[in-house]
């Protein structure tokens, strides 16, 4: 992921709280409805487990979202 990656990633969780799961960071920004289609396959693709900040939901973002050489 780039630095505007990561940022998107940010503005797409801006105001969730956490901790929280996988399914709930999906689930939040989709249900923001402004998040762009390539941070909702980033997201999607974030290994399974609890998140205790949106650090660590970048930090766990692949780098190649949506590639199956991450999986």
């Amino acid at each position: 992921m780039t630095d505007r990656d990561d940022a998107r990633v940010r503005k797409a969780l801006q105001g969730m709280d956490f901790p929280a799961s996988r399914n709930d960071v999906v689930a939040y920004a989709t249900d923001r409805g402004e998040v762009d289609e390539k941070t909702l396959v980033a997201l999607g693709d974030l290994p399974a487990g609890d998140y205790a900040s949106v650090d660590e939901v970048v930090d766990a973002v692949p780098q190649r979202p949506g590639s199956t050489a991450d999986r």
